[in-house]
C-alpha cells in the first residue's frame, strides 16, 4: 500500500488517475494533455502500473490505460479505518473547547 501513496504523492499522477476515471485512455492520449517529455509521461504511468493503480492492454501499437478499482478501494479502506478510529478516540474524551475569537461588542 506504500507504494500507492507515493504514486498518488505527484500530481501529474493524480491528474492521470482523475482522467482515467472518465475511461480507458491510450496512452499517446494521456501523454496529449500534458506538457511534459515523452519519457516523463511514461516514467508516470509506470509508477502508477507498479502500485496497481493501473492496467494495461496492449491494441496494436498502443498501450491502453484503465484504472484498477481494487487498489483504490485497498486505499480507501485503509484511510476510512483511521479516521474510524481517530473519531472513536474523539468521543471516548473530552476535547476542551476553544475560547471564542468573536468581541462581545460585535
Amino acid at each position: 500500500m506504500n507504494a500507492v501513496f507515493k504514486a498518488l504523492s505527484h500530481p501529474a499522477r493524480r491528474q492521470i488517475v482523475s482522467m482515467l476515471q472518465q475511461r480507458p485512455m491510450a496512452s499517446g492520449e494521456i501523454a496529449a494533455a500534458f506538457d511534459m517529455a515523452w519519457p516523463s509521461v511514461t516514467a508516470h504511468l509506470a509508477t502508477l502500473k507498479e502500485a496497481d493503480l493501473v492496467e494495461t492492454e496492449r491494441e496494436g501499437n498502443s498501450v491502453r490505460y484503465r484504472l484498477n478499482i481494487s487498489a483504490v478501494e485497498e486505499a480507501i479502506g485503509f484511510l476510512l479505518a483511521i479516521t474510524q478510529k481517530a473519531r472513536a478516540v474523539r468521543k471516548g474524551r473530552e476535547v476542551p473547547s476553544r475560547p471564542s475569537l468573536r468581541s462581545k461588542h460585535a
